[in-house]
């Protein structure tokens, strides 16, 4: 009976452990390869890359009828996540624009998290970006203001503003500001452009950000 519960305890750890040593949002990295497994993914191609704003935008390809996009947004991943993925999120792809929409976690895992951190965090991505793409378009969605994140906006749009400044003396890069558009006439940000979460934005939402994103998309 001893010997039995060893075994039992030995294994039951060593499957613990084994899960302990996936990072966050592993399985959908595992996600991504499948489908390119079982769909190559297209050359020239429009990658999006980021948290959860690119992942419920589920179907973003009928947004933009006449672009390829591929959606790469997972989770709620933060910055440090799209740096620890970097590999897996484009060495696979070999696409003529890269659009990102990351930041925002970063700071509702770390309330006090300083906005210099989160841009140091993007600038370290797009070194890896351009180490394997030094001439494709380059851009990033400036982190939204959210309801339900009220209180970190000081930080975000201290981050929107810095990371905005190194994107304009970058080559083939551009900001894309998002926020104006998603205000009312009185320059307050619409909740009705927000799901019942007040993070997440509605169909609607997404239709602002298209029409923001369109001028900016190869």
């Amino acid at each position: 009976m001893k010997k039995i519960l060893s075994a039992f305890l030995l294994l039951y750890f060593a499957l613990f452990f084994s899960q302990e040593k996936k990072p966050m949002f592993w399985q959908d990295i595992q996600n991504f390869k499948k489908a390119d497994q079982e769909n190559p993914p297209p050359k020239d191609a429009i990658l999006l890359i980021g948290s959860s704003s690119f992942t419920k935008w589920t179907d973003v390809a009928s947004y933009f009828p006449d672009k390829t996009i591929i959606n790469r947004g997972f989770g709620g991943s933060r910055m440090t996540d799209l740096n620890d993925f970097a590999d897996d999120l484009l060495d696979p792809y070999q696409p003529k624009q890269i659009i990102i929409y990351c930041g925002d976690n970063d700071f509702a895992d770390n309330h006090d998290l300083k906005a210099k951190v989160v841009v140091k965090r993007f600038k370290t991505f797009y070194k890896k970006i351009r180490e394997r793409f030094p001439n494709i378009e380059v851009d990033y969605i400036s982190i939204k203001y959210s309801p339900s994140r009220e209180i970190l906006w000081p930080q975000m749009k201290e981050t929107n503003k810095k990371i905005a400044a190194f994107m304009e003396k970058e080559p083939h890069a551009e900001f894309i500001d998002i926020t104006k558009a998603m205000e009312d006439s009185n320059g307050n940000v619409r909740k009705d452009l927000f799901m019942e979460d007040m993070l997440h934005i509605t169909p609607e939402g997404y239709k602002i950000w298209a029409k923001v994103m369109k001028p900016y998309m190869k």
